[in-house]
């Protein structure tokens, strides 16, 4: 029996997510594990000083619509692939989304949690915040990094650009 039998999968529908959620099915159906996709509602850029959303009904209930198709492609995804999935989701209001997952994987009981990350360093990791850094850093279980393919600069793939050397 394999040590990793409930898989936790934050997705937030971008391309660094996605192959978090690829890499949590091939695994998921690998090791006959439970899988649960997991969406944080983020709430947080809303608010305003007092705590208050100013925003209309609308753009939350648009979020939250959104949250729900992500969980639905994701789903959708494992179940073609044969895994056992459910979903899950989460408003975040005041609440960082970092601490949102980690307190889902608690809840939750999940052994193994499998997330994409931008991997970003240096000054753009501290203006930007890592989440992927706080999950490792205070996660209850394993925590496996998918990481973004690095972007090529042109130089790096040898194409020549206006004012660079031959």
């Amino acid at each position: 029996m394999s040590p990793y039998q409930r898989i936790l999968c934050p997705v937030d529908g971008s391309p660094t997510s996605n192959r978090g959620v690829h890499e949590a099915i091939r695994l998921a159906v690998a090791l006959q594990a439970q899988l649960r996709f997991f969406h944080v509602v983020d709430l947080h850029p809303l608010l305003l000083g007092d705590g208050t959303v100013p925003v209309a009904p609308d753009l939350v209930g648009t979020m939250r619509r959104g949250g729900e198709e992500i969980l639905a492609q994701a789903l959708q995804s494992a179940r073609e692939a044969g895994a056992a999935a459910e979903t899950g989701a989460f408003e975040a209001l005041g609440t960082r989304v970092s601490d949102a997952i980690i307190d889902e994987a608690r809840r939750w009981g999940a052994d193994l949690i499998v997330l994409g990350t931008h991997g970003r360093r240096g000054v753009r990791r501290l203006l930007l915040g890592s989440d992927a850094e706080a999950i490792v850093r205070h996660a209850p279980a394993a925590v496996l990094l998918v990481r973004a393919p690095e972007e090529t600069s042109p130089e790096a793939a040898g194409t020549a650009t206006p004012g660079s050397a031959s």
